[in-house]
């Protein structure tokens, strides 16, 4: 087996840090997240529940739904909608075709945990402007390029 070169070292090396810097990301994201939800939810929300509201928004839609469009990372949606169904942030109801299949909707409290969480988004975006760490223009790059690796990534599912 040949070697790598120099520019293949590179961009195996810079893809490699793309993938840990996205990962670091999402567990920085549900760290500030918790910290947050500790001071106004003690104990009742997690991060993941608490972004797993924010992401259905005023959607209904069903569990597997909630994974295929990307709202839901993990492996245990069901575990994470019967807590927070449990916890009165989610209405589910059952499909009168196929008893099988769950749509799920925000109840009132869960609408006021997603308008929580996208404040504290807000602020987050509100801060990096105003302390000249990232503009728009610098995150519509950003999303450029994801949207282009995630582009790619589908691409390679369906061949």
């Amino acid at each position: 087996m040949a070697q790598p070169d120099n520019r293949e070292q590179q961009i195996i090396f810079e893809f490699g840090e793309l993938l840990s810097i996205i990962e670091r990301l999402h567990r920085r994201l549900l760290d500030v997240l918790k910290a947050e939800l500790d001071r106004r939810f003690p104990a009742k929300l997690n991060a993941v529940q608490a972004l797993l509201l924010y992401n259905i928004g005023d959607s209904v839609m069903t569990a597997g739904e909630l994974r295929s469009r990307g709202h839901y990372l993990g492996s245990n949606v069901s575990y994470n909608l019967k807590k927070l169904v449990n916890q009165g942030f989610i209405h589910y109801s059952r499909s009168l075709e196929d008893r099988r299949s769950v749509t799920v909707r925000l109840t009132d409290e869960g609408h006021h945990v997603r308008q929580m969480v996208e404040q504290i988004l807000l602020a987050q975006c509100r801060t990096l402007e105003a302390e000249r760490w990232l503009g728009v223009g610098d995150l519509n790059q950003v999303n450029e390029v994801l949207h282009t690796l995630e582009r790619f990534w589908a691409a390679r599912l369906s061949l």
